[in-house]
């Protein structure tokens, strides 16, 4: 057998290990953060958000598509506008609710997050697919990488750079991500709104 056969084999191996690893991470490397990241329940609305608001036996009242403007506020039939940027959808579910009940008896009312449009990271670089993603769970540094369908075969991957704005200032945080694959999931940090991945 000759050495660029054994090249290939190695290298096939090396992206069969890597696939199994992402998915491995996207299933249970996350949940450490589980605790302290952004789930799906503490997620806080934006402007540019879309919702559904669902109130039950009122299909007068109820909202398919209710687009968070740029005020941060949405309209709702009979009360008007209601601030939903900053809320979680159980918070908003609840002061609809409030509200409604000068109009309807014991109102009922559902709020789904259907696109999160306010909330989204950036990854440059060398992936297979670089652009713009939205956060909507736990999403780790791995699982944004498996987003963006892996890297190149010329990504470095220990020299990956994340940029972060923190109190008005600019973070840079670097990760090596040959050592996440190595277990140091400390490295596996949660991603915030507007980082920017840099792989290069």
């Amino acid at each position: 057998m000759c050495i660029c056969d054994q090249e290939r084999k190695t290298g096939g191996l090396g992206v069969i290990f890597t696939a199994i690893f992402i998915i491995w991470a996207m299933g249970f490397g996350g949940i450490a953060w589980a605790d302290g990241g952004n789930s799906l329940q503490e997620y806080a609305i934006g402007a540019g958000d879309e919702l559904n608001i669902n109130v039950w036996k009122e299909p007068d009242l109820t909202i398919r598509l209710a687009r968070v403007r740029i005020d941060g506020k949405i309209t709702v039939p009979l009360i008007g506008d209601v601030k939903a940027q900053g809320l979680t959808t159980m918070t908003l579910k609840q002061q609809i609710e409030e509200r409604l009940q000068k109009f309807v008896e014991s109102p009922s009312v559902t709020v789904t997050l259907l696109n999160s449009n306010s909330k989204k990271f950036y990854i440059l670089g060398e992936v297979m697919q670089t652009g713009e993603y939205p956060i909507v769970k736990n999403l780790t540094v791995i699982q944004a990488f498996a987003l963006a369908g892996g890297f190149t075969e010329w990504a470095s991957k220990k020299e990956i750079l994340l940029f972060r704005k923190e109190n008005g200032k600019e973070r840079t945080i670097k990760i090596d991500y040959r050592d996440i694959v190595k277990g140091d999931f400390r490295k596996n940090i949660p991603i915030q709104a507007d980082d920017t991945i840099v792989v290069p």
